[in-house]
C-alpha cells in the first residue's frame, strides 16, 4: 500500500495547484504542503518550483512522478489480480486505435479469446493521445498504437509494419496527374482529428517537405475512420491512411492508391505498456502470443 503522501504528490503533479489538490483530496492546503515537504526531505531534493506564479515540476520531480505513477498503477493491477484470483477470472484491458481495432486485430483477437475462455477482456478505443493518457492513469494495461509516442517513457514491442498510402475513389479525376505531394494541394483532404496517430504520421511527412495540412486548399476533419472511407467512396476528397484500413476496397477496385514519386512510407503498429512495470514479463508474453497467431 502506497504512503498517503505519495498520493498527495501525484495529485499535485496532476493539478499543479496546491489549493486544488487539497480540495480534491479533502484535506487542508497546509497538509498538502507538509506532505510535499516530507517527500523533498526524504529524497533530498526540490520537487516543485514556482515561475511566473505557475507551479511546475523540477527534473527531480519529473523522475519521481514517473516511478511513483508506475508504482500506483501496479498497485491497482495487483488489487485486481488478487480479486481475479479469488474469483478465478482474470481481466485484461487493452487499448487500441480505431484503425487497429477495426482493421488490424479482429482475427487475432478472436483467436486470443478462444485460447483464453477464462479471461474477461476490456477493449478500449481511442486515438493515440487518448490511449497514452489511459495508460498513464492505469486505466488500461497495454495499448496497440499506430502513431508516434515518447519511446523513452514506455516499453514496446512491434505488432506489425504497415504501408501508409494516399488514397482516393477509383473514379476520381485529377486536373493533372499527381507526381508529388505538392501536386495534391488543390485537392480536398479528408483528415483525422488532432491526437490521431494517422494524422500525426501525415503531419510529420508534410513537415519534412515544408508543408502542413493547412496548405491543402480544402480539408475536412473527421473523427471516425469509417466516415472517411465512406466519403472517399463517394469521391468527396482524398486521404492518407494505413493500407490495411482500405485493403478490401482497393482489392474490389472501389478505391485506388495515389502513387507519388516522393511519398513511400511504412510505419509500425506497436504494443506499449508502462516502462518498469512489475508486470512487464506478463505483457511481453501476451504480445508475443498475439504475434504467433497467423494473420
Amino acid at each position: 500500500m502506497l504512503d498517503y503522501r505519495i498520493h498527495t504528490f501525484l495529485k499535485v503533479c496532476e493539478t499543479l495547484n496546491y489549493t486544488l489538490a487539497a480540495k480534491q483530496l479533502h484535506i487542508t492546503q497546509p497538509a498538502v504542503s507538509q506532505h510535499i515537504h516530507y517527500l523533498e526531505e526524504e529524497y533530498e531534493t526540490t520537487l516543485f518550483v514556482y515561475s511566473n506564479k505557475q507551479l511546475s515540476l523540477t527534473r527531480s520531480g519529473e523522475i519521481l512522478r514517473k516511478y511513483l505513477m508506475t508504482m500506483q498503477n501496479d498497485e491497482q493491477t495487483i488489487k485486481k489480480e488478487i480479486k481475479s484470483h479469488e474469483e478465478m477470472i482474470e481481466t485484461l484491458s487493452i487499448g487500441v486505435t480505431m484503425t487497429i481495432g477495426e482493421y488490424a486485430i479482429v482475427d487475432k483477437l478472436a483467436d486470443f479469446i478462444k485460447h483464453h475462455p477464462e479471461m474477461n477482456l476490456h477493449l478500449h478505443y481511442g486515438n493515440t493521445a487518448e490511449l497514452l493518457k489511459l495508460l498513464d492513469q492505469g486505466k488500461i494495461h497495454m495499448a496497440i498504437v499506430e502513431g508516434n509516442y515518447p519511446k523513452e517513457k514506455y516499453s514496446h514491442k512491434k505488432y506489425s509494419t504497415e504501408d501508409y498510402i494516399a488514397v482516393c475513389a477509383a473514379s476520381h479525376e485529377f486536373k493533372n496527374i499527381p507526381h508529388t505531394l505538392h501536386d495534391l494541394l488543390d485537392e480536398r483532404l479528408l483528415v483525422r482529428e488532432q491526437g490521431s496517430g494517422t494524422r500525426h504520421i501525415l503531419q510529420e511527412s508534410l513537415n519534412v517537405r515544408g508543408l502542413s495540412i493547412s496548405d491543402f486548399i480544402h480539408y475536412i476533419q473527421i473523427e471516425n475512420m469509417h466516415t472517411i472511407i465512406s466519403l472517399l467512396k463517394k469521391d468527396c476528397g482524398i486521404s492518407f491512411m494505413y493500407k490495411t484500413a482500405v485493403k478490401e476496397e482497393l482489392q474490389k477496385g472501389i478505391l485506388k492508391e495515389i502513387i507519388l514519386d516522393d511519398f513511400k512510407l511504412q510505419h509500425n503498429f506497436e504494443f506499449i505498456w508502462e516502462k518498469d512495470s512489475l508486470f512487464t514479463e506478463k505483457y511481453i508474453s501476451i504480445s508475443e502470443e498475439f504475434l504467433t497467431i497467423p494473420f
